[in-house]
Parts: structure tokens; C-alpha cells; sequence
């Protein structure tokens, strides 16, 4: 009877081993090889980009299981890349996302990062006032693309008509026109903070604020397309999670935020640096849900140019499902707590 009583407790206790093991086993990190592999892409080395960075600096998708690729892809070329599947994730903005959208690309936004213009436009100092540039030379990025959207609905505010009071030039990103500006190249652009206070402190003058203007307007966001989504369900809630934990890791460490920021704008000093991470701080949104209202200033803008944004409904260019998942759960709220 003693024998017997041994073997059951020796029983007991490796199957109290083997249970423990698998919960540990359970609970290791994923490893890179189990991970789901995808690309992601960018369009500009701007601060409004920054959620994307942080999330790879803090290995946060690797803990959400996905191996991710981080890929530049300047301006419009993030918008073909995902149309064509070449990625399977784009930071854009509303600009770039509505156009294929109304011409029947199946691309959606399933996350909104900033919900406003933060532009200043700035012009060489000889410019004082909005109505001198009448007949200057204004640079933008691509057409189509944020900055030359937000040139088109600040312009008429100014009492500048965009189609005919101004030359438009295709220069590249925010990091080109800055020097384009200096050169002399251009007339006026838009830059954001921290990039117009350069410009300032070379004597250009600041002719207007869309910032302050407060128009609703969806700037950076996370776009996907509706067939990726419905193959891939569970891949698209861990990533949209892997981003809600970024814009977390950017509030509470100032470090890791600081590091992927510089890794991908490389500003000069560490003033400028923290002047970015107080701009993303302060315009990020923790619960970063599309704005409709700004989509809908980008459909009325197309109006004019695609029929079809006429009747276009904007909440048909979202898909906050996984979003309102984590929010409904209350795991958003406990990250802040």
C-alpha cells in the first residue's frame, strides 16, 4: 500500500511538471521564425510617421507575433505599393487613400493617427503677405499628395486662387523642399514643425498656420486593403494592437520614442529632436480612430476633380473594427491607467 501511495504521488507530481511546462512554453515570446512576416511602408520621414518607428524600436511587433519589414517608400509610391501587394500596410494620409478609393482600390484605413493639419506655409522674405504670391512658384511633394491638398484648401482662405494665381512644383518630401526653399528653387511651401523654424531662422517669413486654423483634416493613418483584412483577420487585430501599444511607448518612454524618431528624420541637435516628440505627443491620439469629418474635407476637395466624391460616403473609407475591439475591451483605458 506504501508502494502504491509513492507511485501516485511521483504521478501527481510530473504531471504538476509536465502542466508547468507547458504554461511556461505557452508564454515564451513568439520567435522571429513562428512570426507572421509582412511589410509595412512610409511615406515621408515626417513626426506624424513616427507611430510606425516606435513600434518597431520597441519590439512591439515582434511581441504581437509579426516579423515586419519597416520600407520608405516616398510620397504616392506607399499608396501603388499597397494597391499592387507589394505591401501589406501603409502610413498615408486621407489625401493619398481617397483617390484609389473613389476609382475602386478596395484600400481602407483602419487607424488615424493625426486628425488635423499642423502645415505653416512659408515663404522667401521678400513675401510679406498672402496676396504677393500671386504668380510665385509654390513647392509641393506630388500632386495629390497632404502637402499639395492642404496648399489647395489654404489657399482659397488666403484669397489666392490655387488653379490660376500660383505655379505649382513637384519637388519630394518635407527633407527636399526645405533646402528647395533656401535655394530658392521655390517661392513658398508648407513645412511642419520642427522643419519651418529653420526656414525662420534663415529669414523666410510664416504666412499662415493650419494648425491654428483647426480644419479637419486626416493626416497620417494606418491603410490596409479589404482583401488583406479578410484573409487575414487575426494578423490585421495584431497589428492594429502593435500600433495602440506604440502610441502607448511613445507617452510613457521618451527614449525609445527619441531613438526611432532621430534613426529615421536625423535632426541635428537634441533641442530639435525633442521639439518632434512634444509636436507627436501632443497631436498623436491615444485612441487613434479616423477622423470622418476629415475625410470628408478631403472628398469635398476631390469633388471637383473625381465625380464621384460627390456622393461618396466617408465612414465606406474606414474599418475601425479592431479598434473598437481593444477600446470596447477597456484595454486602451488600462494602458493609461
Amino acid at each position: 500500500m506504501r508502494s502504491m501511495n509513492r507511485f501516485w504521488e511521483l504521478g501527481r507530481f510530473a504531471m504538476s511538471a509536465i502542466w508547468l511546462l507547458v504554461v511556461a512554453v505557452w508564454n515564451l515570446p513568439q520567435s522571429s521564425s513562428a512570426a507572421d512576416k509582412l511589410r509595412i511602408g512610409y511615406g515621408a520621414p515626417t513626426a506624424t510617421m513616427a507611430p510606425l518607428w516606435i513600434a518597431q524600436e520597441g519590439a512591439i511587433f515582434a511581441r504581437n507575433g509579426l516579423d515586419v519589414e519597416v520600407l520608405y517608400l516616398e510620397s504616392a509610391l506607399v499608396q501603388r505599393a499597397l494597391i499592387a501587394g507589394e505591401i501589406q500596410f501603409g502610413e498615408m494620409t486621407g489625401a493619398l487613400l481617397s483617390p484609389p478609393r473613389l476609382q475602386g482600390a478596395d484600400v481602407v484605413m483602419v487607424l488615424g493617427f493625426v486628425d488635423r493639419l499642423l502645415f505653416r506655409l512659408v515663404a522667401r522674405s521678400e513675401i510679406k503677405a498672402a496676396a504677393d504670391l500671386k504668380g510665385k512658384r509654390i513647392g509641393t511633394s506630388r500632386y495629390g499628395a497632404a502637402i499639395d491638398r492642404a496648399a489647395r484648401l489654404l489657399l482659397p482662405r488666403l484669397g489666392v486662387n490655387p488653379d490660376k494665381d500660383v505655379i505649382f512644383i513637384q519637388i519630394g518630401s518635407e527633407a527636399t523642399l526645405l533646402p528647395a526653399l533656401l535655394g530658392k528653387v521655390v517661392d513658398a511651401t508648407l513645412l511642419q514643425p520642427p522643419r519651418y523654424k529653420k526656414a525662420v531662422e534663415a529669414g523666410m517669413n510664416v504666412l499662415a498656420n493650419l494648425e491654428e486654423m483647426n480644419v479637419p483634416f486626416q493626416h497620417t493613418g494606418l491603410v490596409t486593403t479589404q482583401r488583406f483584412v479578410g484573409k487575414n483577420p487575426d494578423i490585421a487585430r495584431r497589428v492594429v494592437k502593435s500600433f495602440v501599444d506604440g502610441i502607448h511607448l511613445m507617452r510613457t518612454n521618451s527614449q525609445v520614442a527619441k531613438k526611432a524618431i532621430n534613426r529615421h528624420m536625423r535632426l541635428n541637435n537634441d533641442h530639435e529632436l525633442e521639439e518632434t516628440y512634444q509636436l507627436l505627443k501632443r497631436v498623436a491620439l491615444s485612441k487613434p480612430y479616423p477622423t470622418i469629418e476629415g475625410i470628408k474635407t478631403i472628398l469635398n476637395d476631390l469633388s471637383d476633380q473625381i465625380p464621384a466624391a460627390k456622393t461618396a460616403d466617408p465612414k465606406e473609407f474606414v474599418d475601425t473594427r479592431f479598434l473598437e475591439e481593444l477600446d470596447k475591451s477597456g484595454y486602451i483605458d488600462r494602458l493609461y491607467r
